[in-house]
């Protein structure tokens, strides 16, 4: 694990910035070097936010629809969007009036999810149409399709140590894949992030969030379960813990009382506790568990419901995409 940062304290946990735009917000991540916070929203643009005094630049032209994923070259040059048209484009990072540098096509339908290799060369994208794309980043140009899932890719996700790809979807499939070859490895067994409704006939939950401890011990999965009202979005965060070299679910992490949380993004901090962000009917919930703990020993709600999260760099500053059109900047210090 890295060292903890001097002043580290999520139970100390603040608001330390906001900033808006027109629409909702669905995405967002720090690029590398914590200069901005970039978000997707319910448009078809790119938000740029500067840390140090909130000022704005849109990125237009590379989508028709809203944009829902986000993901950054190993040096930070280049930000990647993928959106709910199916489409990748690529943007310079710092650009003062970025305009797209490439897009293409990518998908059948929505594009959930992206990720750069730990050696910066591939960015994987996993969408609607089932199917997992891994790219070459330099040039856009397609390298692999890994082909398996049955429904929508929900997330993919890099392991640390470069050698493995991971994905989860709508039914609770959770797959590892040795990318160079471009076969399955093995499955994990995230079924309880699933749920069939036979009255409302619907499918509900899925992999929502996928993340690796630095150390590649633990395999987290994030979503939701009880869902006893799909449509009514009554239903409860959930994490699913899982020992990497076993396979074994050792822990399932909950947090009680979030009658309508679903589990977006999971993050793993420098003392080795697992945060994840909750956003659904309940509100916004900032959500810390230790990995031999099933319940969060600390939530620090935010003030409306968010979809989407990023740590900083630094690991104190922490990003929330919201419903009501702002991205926050929170802090886990006592400072």
């Amino acid at each position: 694990m890295p060292d903890v940062p001097a002043g580290f304290d999520p139970k100390q946990a603040r608001i330390a910035s906001q900033w808006a735009h027109d629409r909702p917000l669905i995405a967002c991540r720090f690029d590398p070097a914590g200069r901005y916070v970039f978000c997707g929203s319910e448009d078809a643009v790119v938000e740029r936010f500067q840390l140090a005094d909130g000022a704005k630049t849109i990125l237009s032209g590379g989508h028709d629809t809203w944009v829902r994923a986000l993901a950054f070259s190993k040096d930070g040059a280049q930000v990647v969007s993928g959106g709910c048209d199916g489409k990748l484009t690529w943007w310079e990072t710092a650009a003062e009036a970025p305009a797209p540098i490439r897009s293409i096509d990518a998908h059948q339908g929505w594009i959930r999810s992206l990720d750069v290799s730990p050696d910066g060369t591939l960015l994987a994208s996993g969408g609607n149409d089932n199917l997992i794309r891994l790219w070459n980043l330099a040039d856009g140009t397609l390298v692999r399709e890994l082909a398996g899932h049955e429904r929508h890719v929900y997330n993919v996700a890099f392991h640390p140590q470069g050698q493995f790809l991971l994905s989860g979807d709508l039914t609770g499939a959770l797959k590892q894949w040795d990318f160079a070859a471009g076969t399955e490895v093995r499955s994990f067994d995230a079924k309880p992030l699933h749920s069939y409704n036979g009255g409302q006939q619907v499918d509900f939950g899925g992999i929502r969030a996928l993340a690796v401890s630095p150390d590649g011990k633990w395999l987290a999965a994030g979503g939701l379960h009880k869902a006893s009202n799909p449509l009514g979005a009554v239903h409860e965060p959930l994490v699913l813990l899982f020992d990497w070299q076993t396979q074994k679910l050792e822990r399932q992490l909950i947090a009680e009382g979030i009658t309508q949380g679903v589990v977006w993004r999971l993050r793993w901090l420098a003392d080795g506790s697992l945060m994840g962000l909750s956003g659904g009917g309940s509100g916004g919930f900032l959500l810390f568990w230790k990995p031999d703990v099933d319940k969060d020993y600390h939530r620090f709600q935010l003030p409306n419901l968010a979809r989407d999260m990023d740590l900083h760099p630094d690991g104190l500053q922490v990003a929330t995409a919201h419903h009501d059109r702002h991205v926050r900047i929170s802090r886990l210090t006592s400072g």
